[in-house]
C-alpha cells in the first residue's frame, strides 16, 4: 500500500505541469490588439516589457487568430542584433495617416519604457569615448498616437520615464496636459547596500554627481535610497539615519483593492518617479510611501520630496480611459515560459524569495500581475 501510495504522489506530481499546460491551451483566445512600444531594449529577451507579454501570453491574448505576442517582435522601438548592431522600427517612420490607421486597428496602447538606448552602453564593450543618445524619448509620432487612441476612446497606459529625458520638453508638456498629470523632475530607486565596495551596480554617474557637490565625500554603507533630479541633484536617504525602513512600499488604497485584487502593502525595490496628478481628473489607486525618521523627514522638506506619492494613477470616463505607473513596473526578471501554465499564481511563492530585498518576483506575481490581467479583461469587455 505505501509503495503505491508513493507511486501515486509521485504520478500526480507529474501530472499536474502537464494539467496546467492543457488548461493554458485550452482557454479560449481572445483577439486584442495591443501597440508596444519600448526604447530600452538591451537584448533580445526584452526584459522592460516581458511583463506585460507574460500577461498577454498567461490570458490567450492575441495578436491574430494564431499568433500570440513574442518578447522579440512584437512592440516598436529599440531591436537589438548580434554584436553592436541594432534596427529602429519606432512609430517615427509613421506618417500621419498611417498613425491613423494604427489608432484604429489597435485595442490599446502601452509605452513600456521610453529611456532609450545611450551610446556608451550600446558600444561599452568597444569604447567609452563614444557618448550621447542613440535612440530615446518620446517622439512626436508617439504623441500623434496617443491623441488618436484618446480621440477614440481607446485605453492609452504608459510608464516610468515616459515624460523625464531624454524626452523634449515640449512633449511632456502636451502629455501633461493632456492627461492631466505632472513630473516634478525627481526619479528614485532603492539599493540595497550604498557602499561603493559591496555595491558595484551603483551607476557611476550617480556616484560622481553626489561626490562633486559634497567635496568628493560619499558616507554611505548601508541601505537606501537615491533620489535624482532632473536638474543634476542626488539627494540619498540611508537607512537608519534618514529611513526607518530603506525598502519604499506601494500601499493600495480600499477600490484599488477591491477593483484589481491588490495587495494592501508591497515592496518595491526599483526605479520610480515622483509625480503631481489632478485629483479633480483622475484617480489614484496605489501610493508609494518611504517610512522616513525626523532626519530623513527634514531632508525630504529641504528639496521638497513628499515621502508619499501616487503609484497607479487612473482616468476613466466616457471621454478616455487612461492609466499612469509611476515605477518601471513592466522590467521584472521573469521567466516566459512559467506563462504557459494557467494556475502558476498558486505555487507563485516558488518564483521568488520573499526575503531577498531585492527580488521582483513578489512584485510581478502580487502586484503587476493582478493589476494589468484586470486592465486587460476590462479593455477587452470594452472593445467587444
Amino acid at each position: 500500500m505505501g509503495r503505491k501510495l508513493i507511486l501515486g504522489i509521485v504520478v500526480l506530481i507529474l501530472l499536474i505541469p502537464v494539467i496546467s499546460f492543457l488548461s493554458w491551451y485550452f482557454t479560449p483566445k481572445k483577439n486584442f490588439t495591443v501597440a508596444i512600444i519600448d526604447k530600452t531594449v538591451m537584448t533580445s529577451a526584452g526584459q522592460e516589457h516581458i511583463s506585460l507579454h507574460w500577461v498577454l501570453n498567461h490570458s490567450r491574448f492575441m495578436k491574430t487568430n494564431e499568433a500570440g505576442y513574442t518578447t522579440d517582435t512584437d512592440y516598436f522601438g529599440f531591436f537589438p542584433r548580434e554584436d553592436t548592431l541594432y534596427s529602429i522600427k519606432g512609430l517615427e517612420r509613421f506618417s500621419n495617416d498611417q498613425l491613423g490607421a494604427l489608432s484604429a486597428d489597435a485595442d490599446m496602447l502601452y509605452v513600456t519604457d521610453t529611456y532609450g538606448i545611450y551610446k556608451q552602453e550600446w558600444y561599452a564593450r568597444y569604447t567609452n569615448k563614444n557618448k550621447g543618445i542613440l535612440y530615446g524619448g518620446l517622439s512626436d509620432q508617439d504623441m500623434t498616437l496617443m491623441k488618436f487612441m484618446k480621440a477614440k476612446h481607446k485605453l492609452v497606459i504608459a510608464e516610468f520615464n515616459c515624460l523625464a529625458s531624454p524626452t523634449p520638453e515640449q512633449l511632456r508638456n502636451e502629455f501633461e496636459s493632456m492627461y492631466h498629470v505632472s513630473f516634478t523632475g525627481w526619479t528614485g530607486r532603492f539599493f540595497n547596500s550604498l557602499d561603493l565596495e559591496v555595491n558595484l551596480e551603483l551607476p557611476d554617474w550617480i556616484v560622481a554627481t553626489y561626490k562633486n557637490a559634497h567635496n568628493g565625500n560619499w558616507p554611505f554603507k548601508n541601505e537606501g535610497v537615491v533620489f535624482v533630479n532632473q536638474a543634476g541633484t542626488v539627494v540619498i536617504l540611508e537607512a537608519g539615519k534618514h529611513l526607518e525602513d530603506a525598502m519604499p512600499y506601494i500601499f493600495s488604497s480600499e477600490e484599488g483593492r477591491k477593483r484589481y485584487n491588490l495587495p494592501e502593502k508591497e515592496k518595491y525595490p526599483f526605479w520610480f518617479e515622483i509625480m503631481e496628478v489632478d485629483t479633480q481628473k483622475n484617480k489614484i489607486y496605489a501610493n508609494f510611501k518611504l517610512e522616513t525618521t525626523s532626519e530623513g523627514a527634514s531632508e525630504l522638506e529641504t528639496f521638497n520630496i513628499p515621502s508619499t506619492f501616487p503609484a497607479v494613477i487612473n482616468h476613466k470616463g466616457n471621454d478616455y480611459d487612461f492609466y499612469y505607473l509611476a515605477g518601471d513596473f513592466s522590467d521584472n526578471p521573469i521567466g516566459f515560459n512559467s506563462s504557459y501554465f494557467k494556475g502558476i499564481g498558486l505555487v507563485k511563492n516558488f518564483f521568488y524569495d520573499k526575503n531577498q530585498r531585492m527580488d521582483r518576483g513578489s512584485f510581478f506575481f502580487n502586484f503587476y500581475k493582478p493589476m494589468i490581467t484586470q486592465i486587460l479583461d476590462d479593455a477587452y469587455k470594452n472593445a467587444n
